[in-house]
């Protein structure tokens, strides 16, 4: 027990969860945002008049297989032993390190700033498709380590 009353306090209101938890939220996150960003990149490149469109999302989810195989699987293993070495009892929010939410973040606007100041939603679309794919791919490797750690 701490003898530092604030520390109880904070302790007592940090939603903290299991290590297992921390893979699934992880896997989930992955999941739907990689599945978000590649539903919205669909619609938007079909809705444009962007020549060779098919080809085009050819093009991009096999951008999304191999960014997948050589970039995101790492991260995500990487992510996953982080995860299953802090153990259980971590802040919720931890499941990620802060350089990893720096850079969800820094996508996020970077996303928005392409979208709306560079390129054109359809080209935009291609883009949101492999980097979906990409991230939906790599779930496995999070699912993987979730149902490895029990359950």
């Amino acid at each position: 027990m701490s003898t530092d009353p604030h520390m109880d306090r904070r302790s007592h209101w940090k939603p903290s969860a299991a290590a297992r938890t921390h893979l699934l939220v992880a896997a989930v996150m992955w999941s739907v945002v990689g599945l978000a960003l590649a539903g919205v990149g669909l619609s938007w490149t079909l809705a444009s008049d962007l020549p060779w469109r098919g080809l085009a999302l050819a093009g991009a989810l096999v951008a999304g297989l191999l960014k997948a195989r050589f970039v995101l699987d790492r991260s995500a293993r990487k992510a996953v032993a982080r995860i299953i070495e802090r153990g259980d009892g971590r802040c919720l929010g931890g499941f990620q390190s802060p350089g990893s939410w720096a850079l969800v973040l820094l996508m996020v606007v970077g996303g928005r700033a392409l979208r709306h100041w560079v390129l054109p939603q359809g080209a935009a679309g291609l883009l949101y498709v492999a980097i979906g794919v990409g991230l939906l791919v790599a779930s496995r490797v999070q699912w993987r380590g979730f149902l490895d750690a029990g359950g």
